[in-house]
C-alpha cells in the first residue's frame, strides 16, 4: 500500500490517480487522516505501508516528500498561484509526475494525463485555430505526453471534427436503450448488467417501464432533430427476437427518423445471436451491429467466463454478412488474463479474415464491482499484460485492414496505462462513440443504469441517472422519468 497524508484536503483524485498509475498494483490511500491499519474492522491482515508521500499546501508552493519507510527518497516543490485553480493542478500534477518518473525511473505513454478524454484537448484547441505544433507543444509542455499518443489525438481529434459536422448540436440530440441483461457475467466486468436466467421471467415488466421512459422522451423532444441512437447494454440481444422486434417498432412509431445519420444496435455476445434476431435487426434498417469477441482464444475466453465459442463468433459473424449487414464492429481486449503478444497477433489475424467494418481495441480496464478486482487473491496468478508492442500491434494491423483511428478514451486503472482506440473505415465509423465521448450534443438515455446528458449550448453539461438495479427501475420509473422533467 501506498499512503499520501495531505496537510488540507485538497486534488485527493488527482493525486490518487496519478499514483496508481505509476504502481497499478499498489492500493493506495490518500486523505487529510492518518492511514489506520485497523480500520474498518478487517479479520484480514492489513496491507503493509511500502511507501508514504506527505503534501504540504503552503502560502504559494506545494511541498512532496516520498518516504520509502523511514528513508527519504524524493522532495520536490512548486510554486503555485492558488487563485488560478486550472493551472494549480497542472502544476500540482506536472511536479508529482515529474517526482514519480525520477524515483520509478520510468515514464508513463499519457504522461500526467488521468482524465478519460485526452482527445478534448486538441479538439479544443483546433477549434480556436491553433496548428499542430503548437498543440502538440502544449501537450508535451503541460501533460508530459509520448510524441506518439500527441500525434495519435491530433490525428483522431480532426478525424472527429469532421464526423460530428454531420450533426445539429443546437436542434439535435442522440438517444441511448439500455438492456441491462447477458448470458453471464465476465470476470473483468462492472457494468451494469444482470445474468438472463435470473431475470428472464421479468423481461417484459422491463420492456414496460422502458417503454414509459421512450414515450416521455419521443413527446419532450418531438421538437429536436434525432440524430443517433444506440442500444447497447449488457447486451440486447438477450431479447427474443419477437422482444427486439417490438422494441425496434416501437422507437420508429415514437420517433421522427428522417434527421436519424446511424442507428447502432450492440449485438455483442455472439452466444445471444440467432438468425430470427438479426433478422428482425436487418428488417429495421439497423445501420450498423456490433458483434464483440474480446479474444480469438478459447482458452481467455473460458477463463473470463464469456459462454460463447470462437467457432460462434465466426458463424454469427458471416450470418450477419450473409443477411446484409454492411457495417460491423468487432470489439477486442488487451490485457486480458493470461494472454501474449502471439495471442493478440493470432486474434487480429482471424480478424483480418473476417473482414469487419471497424475493429475497437479496449485495454483492460479493472474497475471496483469487477469479479477480478473484488475477488482479487483467487486471481492473483493472472498474468496481466499490456505493452506498447501490443497496442503497436493492433494499430498496425487495423490501418493494413485499411482502416483508421477515429476515437479514443482512457479510464481508470487501465492496463498499461495506455487507451481505448476505435479503427474505422471511411464511413463505417460509430457517430455515437465520438459523441458519448466529446459531449458535444444532448443524449437522453433510458433503460436501468444509463446517464442523460443535457449538453447547453455554452459547453455546460447537466446529468440525471437511472438507477442500476433492474427491480428498482421497474418500480421507480415514474421517478425516472421525473428526474428527466426537471434536467430538461
Amino acid at each position: 500500500m501506498i499512503t499520501v497524508k495531505l496537510n488540507k484536503p485538497d486534488f485527493e483524485y488527482d493525486i490518487h490517480s496519478l499514483i496508481k498509475a505509476f504502481y497499478p498494483s499498489e492500493e493506495v490511500y490518500v486523505s487529510q487522516k492518518e492511514y489506520d491499519k485497523n480500520q474498518g474492522g478487517c479479520a484480514n491482515e492489513p496491507p503493509e505501508v511500502s511507501y508514504h508521500m506527505t503534501v504540504d499546501y503552503k502560502e504559494n508552493e506545494i511541498v512532496f516528500v516520498f518516504f520509502q519507510g523511514d528513508e527519504l527518497c524524493v522532495r520536490e516543490a512548486v510554486w503555485v498561484d492558488y487563485s488560478d485553480r486550472r493551472e494549480t493542478k497542472n502544476a500540482l500534477k506536472r511536479t508529482l509526475y515529474g517526482l514519480l518518473s525520477k524515483y520509478t525511473k520510468q515514464t508513463l505513454p499519457w504522461g500526467n494525463l488521468t482524465g478519460i478524454r485526452p482527445v478534448k484537448i486538441p479538439m479544443n484547441l483546433l477549434e480556436e485555430g491553433r496548428g499542430d505544433g503548437e498543440i502538440a507543444q502544449y501537450m508535451r509542455d503541460t501533460y508530459a505526453v509520448s510524441d506518439e499518443k500527441i500525434d495519435l489525438s491530433i490525428e483522431i481529434a480532426k478525424r472527429e471534427l469532421a464526423l460530428l459536422r454531420k450533426l445539429d448540436y443546437e436542434d439535435g440530440y442522440s438517444l441511448y436503450i439500455g438492456i441491462p441483461f447477458c448470458p453471464s457475467t465476465c470476470l473483468y466486468c462492472s457494468f451494469t448488467s444482470y445474468p438472463l436466467g435470473i431475470w428472464k421471467d421479468r423481461m417484459e415488466d422491463y420492456l414496460a417501464a422502458l417503454e414509459r421512459e421512450i414515450d416521455f422522451t419521443a413527446v419532450k423532444f418531438a421538437h429536436k432533430k434525432l440524430n443517433t441512437i444506440y442500444i447497447g447494454g449488457g447486451t440486447p440481444t438477450t431479447l427474443t427476437a419477437g422482444q427486439l422486434d417490438g422494441l425496434l417498432r416501437k422507437i420508429k412509431c415514437s420517433f421522427d427518423l428522417s434527421h436519424l445519420v446511424e442507428f447502432t444496435v450492440e449485438a455483442g455476445r455472439p452466444d445471444s445471436i440467432t438468425r430470427d434476431k438479426l433478422a428482425v435487426l436487418r428488417r429495421h434498417g439497423i445501420s450498423r451491429i456490433s458483434i464483440n469477441p474480446q479474444t480469438m482464444k478459447q482458452g481467455t475466453l473460458d477463463l473470463i467466463g464469456r459462454r460463447h465459442t470462437v467457432e460462434q463468433t465466426v458463424e454469427s459473424f458471416l450470418l450477419a454478412r450473409e443477411l446484409g449487414f454492411d457495417n460491423i464492429n468487432m470489439d477486442l481486449i488487451m490485457g486480458l488474463p493470461q494472454e501474449t503478444l502471439l495471442d493478440i497477433e493470432n486474434t487480429m489475424e482471424r480478424l483480418r479474415e473476417l473482414d469487419p467494418d471497424s475493429i475497437t481495441v479496449h485495454s483492460l480496464a479493472i474497475k471496483r464491482a469487477a469479479r477480478l478486482r473484488m475477488f482479487k487473491d483467487d486471481y492473483k496468478d493472472y498474468k496481466i499484460v499490456n505493452t506498447k508492442e501490443h497496442i503497436a500491434l493492433t494499430a498496425r494491423i487495423a490501418r493494413e485492414m485499411g482502416m483508421v483511428p477515429y476515437y479514443l478514451y482512457r479510464q481508470k486503472n487501465m492496463a498499461g496505462n495506455f487507451e481505448n482506440v476505435g479503427y474505422a473505415r471511411e464511413g463505417k465509423e460509430g457517430i455515437y462513440n465520438v459523441l458519448i465521448m466529446e459531449e458535444k450534443q444532448t443524449i437522453v438515455a433510458c433503460g436501468a443504469g444509463s446517464i442523460t446528458k443535457r449538453v447547453y449550448p455554452d459547453g455546460r453539461i447537466e446529468r440525471c441517472e437511472n438507477v442500476k438495479d433492474v427491480a428498482q427501475y421497474i418500480a421507480r420509473i415514474g421517478e425516472m422519468i421525473e428526474r428527466k422533467k426537471q434536467l430538461f
